[in-house]
């Protein structure tokens, strides 16, 4: 590297005519020889693997070039200083987890991930790299970058109880991700609207509790309703596919049952888990249902215990989302068996009946080896003891936990719920709310109102993509971009390094890569 004499300040780059430099999220450190030029990428140049635990990396450069540049390149073992693209992984004896360097030069591209992660993300430096237009050679800028991740947990979430998705579109969600250089997905499997995962031992589940038999047309409460039987399920082969598809993207896939509410597709399929045996109904409309598990009924706990010894083998990951969000009490509150379970565990309200609920269901899944993660209402009547909060409601429920000396996944109604408005007027049916771009750029995931010394306890955030107004893909990829785009960088970059001006002189060449990537994004975000 002495040959180089670094500009270490990303603003020179149109002064030096790099202006087409341009990556989200923003790197830690970005430096620009005085001398400019350019590393061509051919069908002819090679992938040399310096590690063969790095082979996903280069699969996924070549998936890449292939899909959107129409060629791929040889992969071969490592070959010393040999002209090509060089993928290395050489952690130090304490490596940051996703960091990496990516440095090119007229000779060679050479990524070196401190863990098998960075390599990874190494590579999606290097697509934000390429020209946003097809060619037989792609030019990358001489370049040193130097990167790694400020969260441990950088998060989507899919919603696919009320609307289902194919596997396709799933995947390519996940591409999505990877692409923004994020790591978790969590897969909402479980609501009123429909059960989308199949369960061997129940099979009523997927049978009849992922059917519904119409659905609201328009705003809730509707004007009408179109009457057309509507659902699907993903089989256990598929959720392992696609779980596996996640995994070779360094993508943690966090599974959600939900309990004890938002449960109607459940008890329509097994009546007797419900306090008033039913008859129930997947619901058609959307919204939250007084019909929930009964807490006083322990074959409920042995129907979920079962339902995990299905789901939990299906997903390596350690957290298992369990929900615990709008659980209305009507229902135990009226019901024998609930009261009777208050009374012998000398419970002083239906909140604590809850947290008893939440945290007898914690007991088994750390058995397993597992962690529960619930939204914040799992505070409400005592936290369980193992448990990871998602602060949806605000801040309140992530400092509370935090200060409990819980992790905390934040992921606040304010600025990151995918499924508000991105403008005013509203350009298409939305659940409501307001979350312009800006507003999720200029997100801060540790809290002012938290004690610094409990800020190790926040993991990161997510976006979250409730789907109720979501029926198509294209609709999904429309709420999406570009605020995914902003949350990575605020859950990647230094807090620091963000800059709401230069975000958007960036975007307009990821705005590119988006219609490269024929992506349905919004074209008039605010």
């Amino acid at each position: 590297m002495n040959h180089f004499w670094f500009i270490a300040c990303i603003q020179v780059m149109a002064a030096c005519g790099l202006a087409q430099v341009s990556i989200i999220p923003q790197p830690v450190e970005v430096k620009m020889p005085e001398s400019a030029g350019n590393f061509s990428i051919t069908s002819k140049t090679s992938i040399y693997l310096e590690d063969a635990r790095l082979a996903p990396s280069a699969a996924f450069l070549n998936d890449y070039l292939k899909q959107f540049y129409g060629f791929t390149l040889p992969v071969k073992k490592k070959s010393g200083t040999a002209p090509g693209i060089h993928l290395r992984y050489q952690p130090p004896a304490s490596p940051k987890v996703g960091a990496y360097t990516l440095q090119v030069d007229a000779k060679s591209i050479v990524i070196n991930g401190e863990t098998e992660q960075g390599a990874f993300y190494g590579i999606q430096t290097l697509i934000q790299l390429l020209p946003t237009a097809k060619s037989p050679a792609l030019s990358i800028p001489y370049i040193l970058i130097n990167d790694y991740p400020r969260f441990p947990y950088r998060g989507m979430h899919l919603d696919v109880g009320r609307h289902f998705f194919p596997v396709a579109f799933v995947k390519k969600y996940i591409d999505y991700i990877a692409l923004h250089k994020m790591n978790y997905i969590h897969w909402h499997l479980t609501e009123d609207q429909g059960w989308r995962i199949e369960i061997k031992k129940y099979p009523l589940l997927t049978q009849v509790g992922a059917w519904r038999n119409g659905t609201i047309i328009g705003h809730h409460p509707g004007t009408a309703n179109d009457n057309i039987r509507y659902g699907g399920f993903y089989t256990q082969k598929e959720v392992k596919e696609i779980v596996d598809y996640a995994a070779k993207r360094y993508i943690t896939v966090v599974p959600e049952i939900e309990m004890p509410g938002h449960s109607s597709a459940a008890l329509t399929a097994y009546p007797h888990l419900g306090c008033t045996g039913g008859p129930y109904k997947v619901q058609e409309t959307w919204g939250v249902f007084k019909d929930v598990y009964c807490a006083g009924n322990d074959s409920v706990f042995s129907f979920l215990q079962d339902v995990l010894d299905e789901v939990l083998p299906l997903f390596p990951s350690k957290y298992v989302h369990i929900g615990g969000d709008e659980c209305p009490k009507d229902s135990w509150k009226v019901c024998p068996k609930c009261q009777a379970r208050k009374a012998a565990h000398n419970l002083k309200d239906e909140h604590e009946l809850q947290s008893y609920f939440i945290q007898r269901m914690e007991k088994y899944i750390n058995s397993k080896g597992k962690i529960i993660i619930g939204w914040d209402e799992i505070l409400e009547g005592g936290l369980a003891p193992n448990a990871v909060v998602m602060s949806w409601r605000g801040e309140k429920g992530g400092i509370e936990a935090a200060n409990q000396g819980h992790d905390v996944i934040m992921t606040p109604v304010s600025h990151v719920y995918l499924d508000y408005a991105q403008a005013k007027p509203e350009d298409s049916l939305v659940i409501g709310g307001y979350t312009p771009l800006k507003k999720t750029y200029s997100y801060e995931p540790i809290p002012a109102g938290l004690d610094t010394s409990k800020s190790r306890h926040v993991l990161g955030a997510q976006g979250n993509v409730w789907t109720e107004y979501m029926r198509h893909p294209s609709k999904v990829e429309y709420m999406i971009f570009p605020r995914m785009s902003a949350l990575s960088e605020v859950l990647w970059s230094a807090r620091e390094a963000k800059n709401w001006e230069r975000f958007e002189g960036r975007l307009q060449k990821q705005i590119k890569r988006y219609e490269l990537w024929g992506v349905n994004y919004n074209k008039k975000f605010e």
